[in-house]
């Protein structure tokens, strides 16, 4: 099987993702019925942190266990990339005492240059530019909820960041709409969010115009890791991009409210909307461990070799 990475959302095809949501599906069915699915027995998954983690923390090391294999956790406090060491070079060692390989860090770049010198897969954790997993997880939530994403409306209300940047990916691969609100001098930069052009997508100076008949309204914190010098300032200038429920008002009757979390209730999105009935914030949490769960297999097994789950 040809070595395969996983850094942005358009590294897989369309069909590649109707297998790997078709994968989530089963394997999350086996987990709520306590059914062991064990394929990663003698695999191990090193995971560098150089972002704080919670979720992607928690979601890869409970799903490589859950399904056989061991986890390594390091940060670059445990290794010598602290003191300087190129991060060629520690690819090309630690990816010989490992099976595959989760990076959360800053620049893209890294995680490229990591990549290149690698012998097994490497999947983004999050980057600045990207985060690949985390709308993996969203798009398999929305399609448990409501089935296809194809020729459906995101709107993204807030800053136009790595998780904006991977929902306009995503919609090219998956065929799908996004409007886009960000208020002035935070706008989408095509090129860093690596798209095609802007078939897929539409901005919007009002959020209530981005909102309008959308069947998904999504954000994120306004002020992102590495950025909290900018707090203050970040507030008064999205003081007018706060999802709530006058917009949710506009948006389609069933639209589904998701949260990459953490969230701040008061800032981007209300309470009244977070915890109300359009929310699916915790499912879409706790569906960053199946769809994960479905990414190592799909990236350390054959397909050929899989179960059948359809």
């Amino acid at each position: 099987m040809s070595l395969r990475h996983y850094l942005q959302f358009n590294d897989f095809t369309k069909e590649e993702y109707q297998h790997l949501f078709s994968r989530a599906h089963w394997i999350k069915d086996k987990f709520k019925r306590y059914e062991a699915f064990t394929p990663l027995q003698d695999r191990t998954l090193a995971m560098i942190f150089e972002k704080h983690s919670t979720r992607t923390r928690v979601s890869f090391e409970a799903g490589m266990l859950q399904m056989g294999g061991t986890v390594i956790n390091l940060s670059s406090r445990d290794t010598q990339l602290s003191r300087g060491e190129p991060i060629q070079d520690v690819a090309r060692v630690i990816t010989r005492m490992v099976d595959v390989v989760m990076i959360r860090t800053y620049e893209q770049t890294i995680i490229e240059n990591f990549s290149a010198h690698s012998r097994v897969p490497v999947i983004n954790g999050l980057t600045n530019e990207y985060h690949p997993c985390q709308i993996l997880a969203d798009i398999f939530t929305y399609i448990e909820h409501r089935g296809s994403i194809q020729g459906k409306t995101v709107a993204w209300i807030g800053d136009s960041n790595n998780v904006c940047n991977t929902w306009l990916q995503a919609a090219e691969v998956l065929d799908f709409n996004v409007h886009v609100s960000t208020p002035p001098g935070y706008e989408v930069e095509v090129e860093r969010a690596g798209l095609y052009g802007d078939k897929h997508f539409k901005e919007f100076q009002d959020p209530m115009k981005a909102a309008e008949g959308a069947d998904l309204i999504t954000t994120d914190v306004w002020t992102s890791m590495g950025m909290e010098a900018e707090n203050e300032e970040r507030k008064r200038d999205f003081a007018d991009w706060c999802v709530d429920r006058e917009m949710l008002s506009v948006a389609k009757k069933d639209v589904l409210f998701m949260h990459c979390l953490p969230a701040h209730r008061g800032e981007e999105v209300t309470a009244e909307v977070i915890d109300g009935p359009h929310s699916v914030v915790w499912d879409e949490a706790e569906n960053r461990l199946h769809v994960q769960k479905a990414l190592l297999e799909f990236l350390l097994i054959p397909q050929s070799s899989t179960h059948s789950s359809t």
